[in-house]
């Protein structure tokens, strides 16, 4: 997987295992991009006493809030995650969208619990269709949105591993170079 031969694809898509390293990689090309000025955010995890309790999401303006966790009140369920809907519509309301848009989107993670929520994936569509850049984290398995998602004609989906993840940030940042400039 990744860029073909042929002008740049300007939806650049990272999937791999749980705990490979996408929300590394994606922090660091958010750092590494910064003259972009990108938004978007990324997620963490929650964890108290050495488990994990839930997820966070933290803006790139820095806003944090918590996307799902054990403990909260929500219709909303990933695995024995309360989700977080009503709070994330708010946090992606204050996001740049297609109409006023950035030079450059960051999302970690395009997955199960991001998806419940229908303006995620109005934004998503929106992105994705738009001129600007996306750079997104994507779950390796999920519902037909993420699966169409993956096999767009203008997207590249790069698999982070163990063995190609020192490598990783240079060629995604690359491939986003490349966009930026044309």
């Amino acid at each position: 997987m990744g860029q073909a031969a042929g002008p740049p694809k300007k939806n650049i898509l990272i999937t791999g295992r749980p705990g490979i390293g996408k929300t590394t990689l994606v922090r660091s090309l958010a750092h590494g991009l910064s003259d972009l000025h990108p938004a978007g955010f990324y997620t963490g995890e929650i964890r108290n006493a050495g488990k994990r309790q839930g997820f966070s999401l933290a803006g790139l303006d820095g806003r944090v809030m918590t996307l799902a966790h054990v403990s909260i009140e929500s219709p909303f369920r990933v695995g024995k995650y309360r989700v977080d809907i009503r709070g994330f519509d708010a946090f992606l309301r204050t996001m740049p969208s297609p109409k006023n848009p950035p030079r450059l989107l960051i999302v970690d993670e395009i997955g199960k619990m991001e998806c419940l929520s229908p303006l995620f994936r109005s934004l998503v569509a929106g992105f994705l269709d738009s001129p600007v850049p996306l750079v997104a984290t994507i779950a390796q398995e999920g519902d037909g949105f993420i699966e169409a998602i993956k096999i767009r004609n203008d997207a590249v989906l790069f698999e982070l591993t163990l063995h190609n993840r020192e490598a990783m940030p240079g060629v995604v940042m690359e491939s986003v170079r490349a966009v930026a400039r044309t």
